[in-house]
């Protein structure tokens, strides 16, 4: 089968190498035939080529595997190679996230398959468990550490009490972070995968914009101090449950029990658990991110349109719920906003809540208006 790699970078690159260098009898039937690349003198060999259209009017070419990233001119990409009867594998949550609605319903009229497993939790592999367990009984709920950078600058302030500005340093020296880490460290990134981890769980799709999303830009060395104090750590989840009236999903800061399964996962892994009838909790741990982790997960998906082993996604668009009651720490400069719902002081700028839901507390940061509050979930006992 003949396929066309866009982009030649970390994860394009690791499915070049995988592809060419096949192990299995199954993978030395893909090809890799083509490689989008943005200029000329960047051109590794003769597949090599700057002119999309030299793949898209290609015929032999089957398979249109897109790691470019951002929005455009990956969604225009994607969507003319559906257009013209080619399968998509994508590695950018960001992109399918956002037009789900609209690439899932081509793919659908075109007896077409996207591909997506890259796009969350890298190599575990977490979009073909969900299937895989919603084919016998529906999922119930899922929550998961999505994002390895996130998690790689809290076990470093855990474990060396550290503050976030040096741990994120850290982490952009050692290629964890980008130089712009705004979609890692405010949860953008992990509300995508969210996303499209309702989609597949639940059949239905939610508008990124919907979903309630804290990152953990605005922690202190103080509020982990507390989280310790609790016989707890503090880690980026992002989470999502069916409800009678649809999904709630959300992404906050949670104080786990620091000897729990997601407590205990440290640096840029990835961890996501499912509940459902039957099986009960399941969890799954590996690599979140890196060149191969993330290509060995989109070569999953090319085998897989391979052997015809890859259903067309069915769902409907959905609205976000404001789901049930949790408690949450908040420090913030104006914590007096808070005086109605507090139910414990931890000091002068800290405090613990009285169950909310999340659009309540919600409301009560708009009204706050500090910059520099922080917000956390705190997990039940």
């Amino acid at each position: 089968m003949e396929i066309a790699v866009l982009g030649w970078g970390v994860v394009g690159g690791g499915m070049i190498k995988l592809i060419d260098e096949a192990k299995t009898p199954l993978l030395k039937q893909l090809h890799v035939k083509r490689v989008l690349i943005h200029r000329p003198e960047k051109a590794v060999d003769d597949r090599c080529t700057t002119d999309i259209n030299e793949i898209l009017n290609d015929p032999e070419i089957s398979i249109v595997c897109e790691c470019i990233g951002g929005l455009e001119p990956a969604h225009e990409y994607a969507k003319k190679a559906l257009e013209k009867g080619k399968h998509v594998v994508t590695a950018n949550k960001k992109m399918l996230a956002t037009f789900a609605s609209e690439l899932f319903d081509l793919a659908r009229q075109k007896d077409l398959t996207i591909g997506y497993e890259a796009c969350v939790g890298g190599g575990i592999p977490w979009i073909a468990n969900l299937e895989r367990i919603k084919r016998l009984e529906p999922v119930e709920a899922f929550q998961g550490i999505l994002n390895g950078t996130s998690n790689y600058i809290l076990s470093q302030m855990e474990q060396k009490g550290a503050g976030f500005a040096e741990c994120l340093k850290k982490a952009q020296e050692l290629g964890y972070a980008e130089s712009d880490p705004s979609d890692d460290i405010d949860g953008h990134d992990v509300c995508y995968k969210v996303v499209l981890s309702a989609l597949t769980a639940f059949d239905q799709a939610v508008d990124p914009k919907e979903v309630p999303t804290f990152g953990i830009r605005h922690l202190t060395k103080e509020d982990f101090a507390f989280a310790k104090g609790q016989g707890r750590t503090i880690k980026l989840i992002g989470q999502g449950r069916k409800t009678a009236e649809g999904v709630s999903l959300q992404v906050l800061p949670v104080m786990v029990k620091a000897d729990s399964l997601l407590g205990s996962v440290s640096l840029n892994f990835n961890a996501g658990k499912t509940w459902s009838k039957s099986l009960g909790p399941a969890a799954f741990v590996g690599q979140g991110a890196g060149s191969f982790p993330t290509a060995h997960a989109a070569v999953q998906d090319l085998l897989d349109i391979l052997e015809a082993n890859s259903p067309v996604a069915a769902f409907e668009p959905a609205e976000n719920q404001a789901g049930d009651k949790q408690t949450f720490y908040v420090r913030s400069q104006k914590i007096s906003v808070f005086a109605s719902v507090t139910q414990e002081k931890v000091s002068d700028d800290a405090i613990v809540t009285k169950p909310l839901t999340i659009d309540e507390i919600g409301q009560l940061l708009k009204a706050a208006k500090d910059e520099d509050l922080f917000l956390a979930g705190i997990e039940d006992d």
